[in-house]
């Protein structure tokens, strides 16, 4: 048996973020390009230098980026929206940036979630240009490896399959010619990594895992007896991961030379493909069995037996020993955390130390004695010692988590009745206008909480600053003349570690950074034991806010299936048993701001359509737990208190139902960027309760125009009732300048009063 150690991808932020920090200062004219460049060509061949210490066999490139790798791909091909004015020849930074953060003339790209992920992509648009190389980056990162190293590293680039699925723009009519358009470019590019010298070439197809018909199927058929036709000498390792292997016996006889399968979250199914089907003699079999998606150090004993179990299935010659899939959805290194508990810390790997895990269990596999590999029993004895952690068995929670019925997940009356008693109290106007929740974190935000957390200030300092700074955008939201306000969250770095840090059960990193999109970057919480409601989390600040107004100022919490999937989070017992955890937490917090007085909670849920199973088949399981974890969260409030939630990047044609079970009475969801196809989906699937269709995107600088917005909302009112419609921002404005909002929600505010005043004038 020959092992090779690789792993599909590594994260490209850097250990203290270099590569957002560059990319922000190149936006804010601080950098030149080709200072720009040049830095990020230190941090591209650094996590190369990383990956050769760790020891790896081969070591990818091609998964670097300027900001997104599909954005990458659809740039490389000459995808450019026309409205970006793009000339033709290689796609300069200036429209690469435009397309992805839009600029004062055009809007950005649609973003969404890379499938269950926490991560977001842009969306490609195909408007029927002529596709063309514009460069062969992945060639150009070949060389660069091959120049500074001497390597023949493994080019990686998104496949054919995949980049095809995920673009929008084409339809079942102009579905053939598009592919036929996109082969020969990824011929031309895959032809001249070869002419380079390359060896492996990896082509990412995650599509592979979610469920493909006949038709779909026929088609990826289609396109790898194309492509390997085409470039007959390429030796093409097909990538999948996040999942088993849709329709495995037709993908695995697909003409190429390696299948990559994930043996950590397709375990079980992948595993019964091997013993049904086996596996072809004449292809490499990759083996993902290091967990590319959590941070929790591998039991390699276990691992060890894995890759001798698919040996033993398999029959294959040749195996890859790599990582579920790439690490960029993990933090760079454990080494930065300094603070964390020990017995959290030793039980913990991160993208660096999934790398030694990588080669650690293939020095296993290759030992006659087992007896002497130290670094196994320590990974056995670091699980074990968190395993009996006293915050992993608080059997109070547990006992109350086994005591959750169905009667409490239920409000006392039907939404119909909750709204007649709602408008009698609220007396808002038609179409209320609110945000979403969060304002803008000034440089002057963020220097105050870091001083305060380095105790340079004292509680009571920091304190007096965030109620100062309430105070001052309760009074810009006054002037605005906002109906519905919000106190601004100035107090939370990030809505998930904000409540992590008030409930039990989390543990907090220093450096643990991932990003979320573009240059955004979070640190995740780590869920590592039981999680339980001490104290009131969000009451004083949200009292003190509506202390300063007449108007309703909402209460703003984040929901628990968003709290979980925006988590690393325990491995040890079920997802659902945490998150149900979580919603009992959230359920006192919820009574505690209804008994403060707050007449209007919101309970936001932007995670809840990612954590889906990739496998349509397997959503109602999923959906039945998290619809019933928000209700258990929500329910216990008076017919009165009205419940928003917010949602992210929802698809709504095939999550009606769960939205509308959800009860909330009132929902916003990010629609800017995908307006019109959420139009078209509401003709079909008619929904009835409150809902807030986001009218501007948040995600960019650009300040769209009061009739920009307006057109959006009446668009709104041929799929909604004038009664059900609110009037808000996309998603929150935490990461946008003062000045852009402050004009962006006075556009807002005065395309909703004139939207008021058609329909009293019986326009509508």
């Amino acid at each position: 048996m020959t092992y090779t150690t690789t792993a599909i991808g590594y994260p490209y932020i850097g250990e203290d973020r270099e590569w957002k920090k560059t990319l922000e200062a190149f936006w804010r004219n601080e950098l030149s390009e080709e200072n720009f460049l040049q830095k990020l060509k230190e941090i591209r061949l650094g996590r190369i230098d990383k990956q050769l210490r760790a020891g790896l066999d081969i070591v990818s490139v091609g998964d670097f980026t300027y900001y997104d790798r599909m954005l990458d791909t659809a740039m490389m091909f000459g995808l450019v929206p026309k409205r970006f004015n793009w000339q033709g020849a290689e796609v300069d930074l200036q429209t690469y940036y435009s397309a992805a953060r839009g600029n004062d003339h055009a809007v950005a790209c649609e973003m969404t979630k890379w499938f269950n992920t926490n991560y977001h992509y842009i969306v490609p648009e195909f408007e029927g240009q002529t596709l063309q190389l514009t460069e062969n980056k992945i060639l150009a990162a070949f060389l660069e490896a091959k120049e500074a190293f001497g390597i023949t590293a493994k080019p990686t680039l998104i496949g054919p399959y995949t980049f095809c699925k995920l673009t929008k723009g084409y339809d079942k009519i102009t579905e053939a010619s598009f592919i036929l358009a996109l082969l020969p470019l990824y011929t031309q590019v895959i032809q001249e990594l070869i002419d380079a010298g390359a060896d492996w070439i990896q082509l990412e197809e995650p599509s592979l895992v979610t469920t493909l018909d006949d038709a779909e199927i026929m088609l990826v058929q289609e396109i790898y007896t194309q492509l390997t036709a085409s470039v007959p000498g390429a030796n093409i390792m097909l990538q999948t991961y996040f999942e088993s292997l849709s329709a495995y016996e037709d993908i695995v006889a697909l003409p190429v030379k390696g299948i990559g399968l994930d043996f950590v979250h397709g375990y079980d199914n992948n595993m019964e493909a091997l013993r049904q089907y086996g596996f072809p003699q004449d292809k490499v079999l990759a083996v993902g069995v290091i967990n590319g998606r959590d941070i929790w150090r591998a039991n390699l004993a276990e691992v060890s037996t894995t890759v001798k179990a698919i040996e033993q299935l398999s029959h294959v010659k040749d195996l890859w020993i790599q990582s579920s899939c790439s690490l960029q959805h993990v933090p760079i290194t454990t080494a930065l955390e300094t603070k964390l508990e020990p017995v959290v810390k030793n039980a913990l790997a991160f993208a660096d130390e999934k790398l030694l895990e990588i080669t650690e269990v293939t020095k296993y596999l290759k030992e006659k004695n087992h007896a002497t590999n130290q670094t196994i029993s320590e990974s056995m004895k670091a699980i074990e010692a968190l395993k009996n952690h006293p915050v992993r068995n608080n059997s109070a929670i547990q006992k109350a988590v086994q005591a959750v019925s169905s009667q409490d997940f239920e409000r006392q009356h039907d939404f119909k009745a909750r709204q007649m008693i709602q408008q009698a109290k609220l007396q808002l106007p038609l179409f209320p206008t609110t945000t979403i929740g969060s304002f803008p974190q000034s440089d002057e935000v963020k220097r105050t909480r870091s001083a305060w957390r380095k105790k340079q200030l004292s509680d009571e300092e920091y304190a007096a600053f965030v109620a100062q700074e309430t105070k001052r955008w309760i009074a810009i939201q006054e002037e605005l003349d906002l109906d519905v306000l919000v106190h601004g969250e100035f107090e939370r770095t990030d809505m998930v570690e904000y409540f992590g840090e008030k409930l039990t059960g989390f543990a907090f990193t220093a450096k643990a950074w991932v990003v979320s999109y573009g240059s955004r970057c979070v640190k995740p919480p780590i869920i590592y034991g039981d999680v339980a409601w001490e104290t009131p989390m969000t009451v004083k600040e949200t009292v003190y806010a509506q202390s300063l107004t007449e108007r309703y100022v909402k209460g703003m919490l984040t929901g628990p299936v968003t709290i979980l999937n925006w988590s690393f989070v325990r491995n040890d017992i079920s997802r659902e048993d945490v998150t149900y955890q979580i919603a009992l937490a959230l359920r006192k917090e919820v009574e505690a701001l209804e008994t403060a007085g707050i007449a209007i909670i919101q309970v936001d849920e932007p995670a809840l359509r990612e954590g889906l199973p990739l496998r349509k088949e397997h959503w109602g399981s999923y959906l039945q737990w998290t619809v019933n974890a928000f209700k258990l969260a929500t329910a216990s409030v008076k017919d009165d208190t009205q419940i928003h939630t917010h949602m992210c990047y929802c698809e709504f044609n095939d999550f009606i139902e769960p939205i509308s079970a959800l009860d909330a009475d009132v929902i916003s969801i990010e629609t800017s960027c995908s307006h019109g196809e959420l139009i078209s989906s509401l003709q079909v699937n008619p929904y009835e309760k409150g809902i807030g269709l986001g009218v501007y995107d948040i995600h960019s600088p650009r300040v769209p125009s009061e009739d920009e917005m307006l057109n959006i909302m009446q668009d709104s009112l041929q799929v909604l009732s004038k009664n059900q419609f609110w009037v808000n921002p996309d998603c929150g404005l935490k990461t946008r300048k003062e000045p852009e909002t402050v004009e962006a929600l006075a556009y807002m505010v005065a395309a909703a009063k004139k939207l008021r005043q058609q329909v009293q004038q019986s326009t509508y």
